[in-house]
C-alpha cells in the first residue's frame, strides 16, 4: 500500500509500505477514504517534536471497514467510521471520568503527569510521534485500528458521552 511516511525533519515521502495486518482479534482493517493535514503535522515535519523513526502521518481520518478480527462484533465489513486522533482504553479511572486524554493505559512508555518534553505525556494519538505512543496515522491506504469501546456508530470512541455529542 501507499502511505505518507515521515522520515526526518523536512522529509516526508509517499512510499510503498507493507500492507497492515490486524494485530489482535478485536482490531479492524480500515480502508482510508479521507484524511487531512493538520497544523500539528507541521510540528513534526519542522522538527519541533522529536521523532526518531519512520511514522505514517495523519491523526484524523475516516474510512470503510474492510475486514475485522474474530473478536470484533461492534463493526462489520462496509461500515463507515470516523477515527478521532486520541486513543483511550475506555476502562481506566480517567476514561471513566470523561478525561480520555489522560488515559493511563494507552501510552504506558511515556505516560505521566510531569508533562515535560520527553516524558509525562497523556494518551497517545494516531500519527503523532513516539512520545504519544508511536501509532501509525491515517495518511495511508489502509490501517489497523482498535475498536476501543465504541458501539456500532459512525465514530470510534471509547466514551459514550462524546459519541452522544457527535
Amino acid at each position: 500500500m501507499k502511505a505518507a511516511v515521515f522520515h526526518h525533519p523536512d522529509k516526508i515521502s509517499f512510499d510503498t509500505v507493507a500492507d497492515p495486518i490486524p494485530e489482535k482479534d478485536t482490531y479492524l482493517l480500515l480502508k482510508v477514504t479521507s484524511t487531512a493535514i493538520c497544523g500539528s503535522d507541521l510540528h513534526i515535519y519542522d522538527g519541533f517534536f522529536p521523532q526518531g523513526k519512520d511514522l505514517f502521518m495523519g491523526h484524523e481520518f475516516m474510512g470503510i471497514v474492510e475486514d475485522t478480527g474474530r473478536g470484533m462484533s461492534k463493526f462489520r465489513k462496509g461500515d463507515r467510521i470516523v477515527v478521532p486522533f486520541p486513543i483511550a482504553c475506555g476502562q481506566c479511572y480517567f476514561c471513566q471520568h470523561h478525561l480520555p486524554t489522560a488515559c493511563e493505559h494507552s501510552n504506558s512508555e511515556n505516560y505521566g503527569s510531569e508533562g515535560d518534553m520527553l516524558k509525562g505525556k497523556g494518551d497517545p494519538m494516531f500519527g503523532y510521534t513516539a512520545l504519544y505512543g508511536g501509532y501509525s496515522g491515517g495518511q495511508a491506504e489502509y490501517g489497523t485500528k482498535s475498536s476501543l469501546a465504541a458501539g456500532r456508530v459512525i465514530a470510534i470512541d471509547p466514551l459514550n458521552y462524546r459519541l452522544e455529542k457527535a
